[in-house]
């Protein structure tokens, strides 16, 4: 990292502690694992993992193989569950590398009873479609599995699981309907421990909690209560350096097709951030920054490297400042919000070109 970088992403590995504590007394007696795919939402696969491995977490949940190996090798003895399954990885990968892939259909759980009978017992999770459609098991490959129970002899069931589709949504009739599904399923099939909850659905209650919960971009400072107040501390804080400054004055205009056309004398900031940098190129005339808590709009639109801001109202900004894109006035969610978009997509596209400083676990550039 240089002594002045042109975009600062700071990252409190102490608010992810401190986060994970809040959720796993939340859930408790349930096990607190943690999401930590997309390279730890974005913020960095190592000083993630092992903060949390510090609180205690045991059980990671990643999306891909290639994912996993390289979580192993971070975390040795942590328990690592694939979530895409077999897909992308045969039985022999997932067993070298100690990986619990989370099987997804009948076909994967015919794969891994024949692998396994053939090579030795090693885990499995079955993930039961409730709701999503998405992955797992259907609702008929569930009766067909729970009616022939012997098409899972040989495999070490580790994990069943679900997943809600509108648990930042509470009133939602489909998470009840997910929650008594999930439950009437698990009565038909073998014993194992069984896991239903992420982020927002461990806020809906000790009843969608069973024997595990899986919380992800919370863990990174997300709400997970849309519309109530956060009850997560912020993890990030990115500022972005101002390179120049002009005044301008009607009849000029600003940036590509000159979607911004000054209605009087407008102090203008050119800041090095831009969609390549993971600031959306929907922020364009409508996203917010703060100097020095003051309220700076975005004129314009987002390029590829660059943004503009009115900076009339900050008239002690000058060239070499930062600026806040993300920070304590202004936090991921409501410039997700400004952008149209989640919190997720915010996180996981922050840009290769920051320099990070981790604080509160450890610093690394």
């Amino acid at each position: 990292m240089t002594d002045s970088p042109a975009g600062l992403l700071t990252i409190d590995l102490g608010a992810i502690a401190a986060n994970y504590r809040l959720l796993a007394e939340k859930a408790a007696p349930a096990e607190a694992a943690a999401a930590v795919k997309a390279d730890g939402y974005g913020l960095g696969l190592e000083p993630v993992v092992r903060i949390l491995a510090n609180q205690g977490c045991r059980t990671f949940f990643v999306a891909t193989i290639e994912e996993g190996v390289e979580l192993r090798a971070l975390l040795p003895d942590a328990g690592i569950c694939v979530l895409n399954g077999m897909i992308a990885g045969a039985p022999a990968d997932f067993k070298a590398q100690r990986l619990v892939p989370v099987l997804n259909d009948l076909g994967q759980v015919d794969a891994w009873r024949r692998w396994s009978r053939d090579n030795g017992p090693a885990p499995a999770a079955l993930h039961l479609d409730t709701g999503m459609a998405r992955l797992g098991l259907p609702p008929a490959e569930t009766d067909i599995l729970a009616d022939d129970p012997a098409q899972l002899d040989g495999v070490q069931l580790a994990l069943i699981m679900s997943h809600l589709a509108c648990a930042d949504a509470p009133d939602d009739p489909l998470n009840r309907q997910q929650r008594d599904a999930f439950a009437a399923a698990l009565a038909r099939l073998p014993s194992a421990p069984a896991s239903l909850a992420a982020s927002s659905g461990i806020f809906l209650g000790p009843e969608y909690h069973f024997d595990m919960v899986r919380p992800g971009v919370c863990l990174h400072g997300v709400n997970p209560r849309p519309g109530q107040p956060n009850p997560m501390a912020p993890v990030v804080r990115l500022q972005a350096k101002i390179l120049q400054i002009r005044d301008v004055d009607t009849p000029q205009t600003v940036g590509y097709g000159a979607t911004h056309r000054f209605a009087g004398p407008t102090r203008v900031a050119t800041v090095a951030a831009g969609y390549a940098d993971g600031y959306p190129r929907s922020l364009s005339g409508r996203g917010t920054a703060r100097f020095r808590g003051i309220p700076v709009p975005v004129i314009g639109r987002v390029s590829m490297d660059l943004i503009t801001l009115d900076v009339t109202r900050a008239p002690e900004a000058r060239p070499g400042d930062m600026v806040d894109l993300i920070g304590p006035h202004h936090d991921v969610d409501a410039l997700a919000a400004e952008a149209g978009t989640i919190g997720y997509e915010i996180l996981t596209g922050l840009g290769r070109r920051y320099a990070r400083r981790y604080v509160n676990g450890g610093d690394r550039a």
